[in-house]
């Protein structure tokens, strides 16, 4: 207990000292350059000794659980015993015998990157820019998608041991491609997004992993191999976000097309002609049938009542 509350202690005097120079630097722009008073000076002061406090414990916690978890779990996830079973030989295993390896890696990586706060802050910013246009979830999950893609490409590379630049020249080579043909509007945020990621709770983890990776894979240095995943991490997102914002715009595009294309096939109404609407007979009068002597009569029947008119004393014959 009075080893963890002197840990708590010396990293609290640490994170003053590194922080202070910050509080220095903007109280000197506010006052010296400005030459304003420092608004709400006393929730300012209580605020930065909050920070202070936060990045303390939290980089105890670091110390503490997270570099010391993320270890194990690369040692335990490639243990021979664990891969394949007792008395199994490491040095016969292959690359795809470590498959759990890299489903931990991706999984990491994924819900590392939706806790991340920075994330968080500039999903939501992204979001109140754009007018509601950039959902704040959607730009998480892309990014989240992309550092799992790449911490399970980087564990792929610690475990087969492939030079780093080979991927990271490839990466780069299709973000410049993207950016020729993504929305302009996104690839800013795009860059961004791979900085962000790389961030408090990221990077521990990830780190921790690399290095456990490379100590224990047979082979492997923790020096030459086990970093890089953050390089890693901070590249796939740029595609990703691209990448997301390119199927947007080509699925908003088929929509627009779509739509366009069943109002030009939609049929004409059908006009009837004059000619064709004076041999039409109108129907009958409150939807009641046609009573007898209500039907026109037809050319012969005008004939004989016009012939019995002229001739009243002949009597009418019999209709059929």
């Amino acid at each position: 207990m009075d080893e963890m509350l002197g840990t708590i202690f010396s990293t609290f005097i640490t994170t003053f000292r590194d922080v202070l120079p910050i509080g220095f630097l903007l109280v000197f722009f506010q006052v010296v350059i400005i030459r304003q008073p420092i608004p709400n000076l006393k929730r300012v002061t209580v605020g930065f000794l909050y920070v202070i406090a936060g990045l303390s414990f939290f980089l105890v916690g670091l110390e503490q659980a997270l570099f010391p978890l993320g270890d194990l779990m690369a040692k335990q996830l490639t243990d021979p015993t664990f891969i394949g079973g007792i008395g199994a030989n490491s040095t016969a295993f292959e690359w795809w015998h470590y498959y759990w390896v890299y489903i931990f890696a991706a999984a990491i990586g994924f819900s590392t990157t939706v806790a991340e706060p920075s994330l968080i802050a500039v999903s939501i910013k992204a979001s109140e820019t754009s007018g509601g246009a950039l959902s704040p979830w959607g730009l998480r999950i892309a990014v989240a998608i992309g550092v799992a893609a790449s911490i399970a490409l980087g564990a792929f590379r610690i475990v087969t041991g492939t030079p780093l630049a080979m991927y990271m020249m490839a990466g780069y080579a299709i973000v410049v491609f993207q950016t020729m043909f993504a929305p302009k509007m996104i690839v800013p945020l795009a860059y961004d997004s791979g900085g962000v990621t790389t961030s408090t709770v990221t990077v521990p983890l990830v780190t921790a992993l690399g290095l456990g990776l490379a100590s224990t894979v047979p082979g492997r240095s923790p020096l030459i191999d086990g970093f890089g995943l953050i390089a890693l991490a901070s590249l796939f997102p740029m595609i990703t976000v691209m990448g997301y914002a390119q199927i947007s715009e080509l699925r908003a595009k088929r929509k627009d097309v779509s739509q366009t294309s069943e109002i030009n096939h939609d049929p004409a109404p059908v006009q009837v002609t004059s000619s064709f609407a004076s041999e039409v007979p109108k129907p009958a009068p409150s939807g009641n049938p046609p009573k007898p002597d209500q039907i026109t009569p037809s050319h012969s029947n005008v004939q004989d009542e016009k012939k019995s008119e002229s001739n009243p004393s002949e009597p009418k014959e019999p209709g059929p």
